[in-house]
């Protein structure tokens, strides 16, 4: 079969179809602008399958037949921009305010719950390891809905140029850099990398049995999101969060008006009323 990928274009239709599928098992609203990001994403699909259109790769995805695709084009649909330290003053907070003031009685929880490919838990995996130690009393979870980009966490290599907000002395402590085949790129130590655990989780559906945390990270996810599937999905994460535990989000997210029974500490950063417990 002669396909010529460069013809594909994809209907008003189609790209509405690709719309409800994310927004039913994802809770993501794409919106109209994203149809170029369809297209060029799942081309390269449409290919590997010999497919001549767009709404034949859907029959296919929806025919049950292909679980694995499903998964596949969900991963590539949904936006995984991330890098070492971002917003940095949440990382300062975390060091300044959160770590000080919990209990010393039992390890420091923390989840990093929409993880991508995993710059953002190990960037708090390098702090805890900093302020705590790292044989010290923290463990982390990274989840992300992408099984393509925990794959690629739980590799923890990436390229050198992903090094630029990572401090010097922890590039040093926590990272070794490539040689040879593996020149420009890093690797996050190995005795860092087994401190973090990784899921595969839905924040659109019920979460599973993860326990609670002392500080919750949900950055940069919410703005994908319309008002009623953003509070279902922070009502689900305040379940996870233990009394004078700190939500953060992104900082041109906002939770004002979104759910109760949080308090703005600063923009973007929330905490549970109540006092940390002991166990």
């Amino acid at each position: 079969m002669n396909i010529r990928r460069q013809t594909w274009s994809i209907s008003d239709a189609e790209f509405r179809q690709f719309q409800e599928l994310l927004l039913d098992i994802t809770g993501i609203s794409l919106a109209p602008t994203k149809r170029a990001l369809v297209s060029s994403r799942l081309a390269k699909r449409l290919h590997y399958w010999e497919l001549n259109s767009f709404g034949d790769y859907l029959k296919l995805i929806n025919s049950g037949e292909h679980p694995e695709e499903r998964q596949l084009t969900i991963d590539l649909l949904t936006t995984n921009e991330t890098y070492f330290f971002r917003e940095p003053r949440h990382f300062d907070f975390v060091r300044n305010h959160v770590l000080p003031g919990l209990s010393r009685g039992r390890a420091v929880r923390c989840w990093s719950a929409a993880c991508s490919s995993g710059e953002e838990p190990y960037s708090l995996a390098m702090l805890f390891a900093d302020v705590l130690g790292m044989e010290g009393g923290w463990e982390l979870l990274g989840s992300d809905i992408s099984h393509r980009m925990l794959v690629r966490a739980r590799k923890g290599h990436y390229l050198l140029d992903r090094t630029h907000h990572i401090p010097p002395e922890y590039l040093s402590r926590f990272c070794l850099k490539g040689v040879n085949s593996q020149d420009g790129t890093f690797l996050v130590r190995p005795e860092l990398r087994k401190r973090l655990m990784l899921r595969q989780i839905n924040l659109n559906q019920a979460l599973p049995s993860i326990g609670e945390f002392d500080l919750i990270f949900l950055r940069n996810v919410l703005i994908y999101f319309n008002p009623e599937t953003k509070r279902e999905v922070v009502t689900r994460i305040m379940g996870a969060l233990r009394p004078g535990g700190y939500l953060i989000v992104g900082h041109s997210e906002s939770l004002n008006g979104v759910v109760n029974g949080l308090e703005t500490v600063k923009p973007s950063i929330y905490r549970r009323p109540g006092r940390p417990g002991r166990s």
